[in-house]
């Protein structure tokens, strides 16, 4: 993966929070969730980021690439920038 979306960068963007308030089971907390599953588990954690993202999309996030790797530097993107050779994605309305 060249590059990705750091859930916790977006997170503290759009609920406007300091870093701070950006671990994942802080992420949960403020959201009314709790941690399922084993902390630091590879799989359940990513269960958890999953739900925080599923949560960000129904709260009206526009969750985008926000670092990539460029000749092996950590670099973060502009989310203004448009996403190189890829469409905008389409998500689907969620409930609540």
């Amino acid at each position: 993966a060249k590059r990705w979306i750091n859930i916790r960068k977006s997170y503290g963007n759009f609920y406007k929070v300091p870093r701070n308030q950006t671990k994942l089971t802080i992420m949960l907390e403020n959201l009314g969730m709790n941690y399922d599953g084993r902390p630091h588990s590879g799989l359940d954690d990513s269960k958890n980021i999953a739900r925080i993202a599923i949560r960000m999309l129904q709260d009206g996030c526009d969750l985008r690439v926000n670092e990539r790797i460029h000749g092996g530097q950590l670099m973060t993107v502009s989310s203004s920038s448009p996403l190189e050779g890829a469409p905008a994605p389409q998500f689907p309305r969620y409930r609540n």
